[in-house]
């Protein structure tokens, strides 16, 4: 079977304390991720965002939170309003020396989604996940 997971991994300029206030927070989420319904690091706390698909389709991200250890790592499941499919996404970090943070991003049970539905398709993920880490998330930790 194809291996449907996602690895992203980036480091940072920017301290850890930063990193994760940047993918725990609230207001912070919404300046590089999706404006999340709310949002609290504790087991068992649902949230959910809106994003839109190729054809400029809306789904509605359907997510809880599964483990927490501040400053090291956040999983959370990953489902859409309508449509079978259950995944998980983990944010890991770790301190890369002076005032330097990695993450790894890992995005697991993607082959769990309708494969009839382009959106669904690993490719997606990976541009999807590629942009908001080595991008939008770098951006915003290492101009604050």
């Amino acid at each position: 079977m194809e291996n449907k997971n996602v690895i992203i991994e980036r480091v940072f300029n920017a301290p850890i304390s930063l990193v994760w206030k940047a993918i725990t927070e609230k207001e912070l989420l919404k300046k590089w991720y999706f404006e999340v319904s709310d949002f609290k690091p504790e087991i068992d706390f649902e949230f959910e965002f809106s994003g839109q698909g190729l054809k400029g389709e809306n789904y509605l991200h359907k997510c809880k939170i599964l483990e927490v250890e501040p400053l090291r790592k956040l999983k959370h499941s990953w489902t859409y309003e309508n449509f079978e499919g259950y995944s998980t996404v983990t944010f890991e970090l770790s301190e890369e020396g002076n005032n330097k943070t990695k993450i790894q991003l890992t995005h697991e049970g993607l082959g769990s989604f309708p494969t009839s539905n382009p959106d669904f398709a690993k490719e997606n993920f990976v541009n999807g996940w590629t942009y908001l880490i080595h991008t939008a998330l770098k951006d915003f930790v290492e101009k604050n």
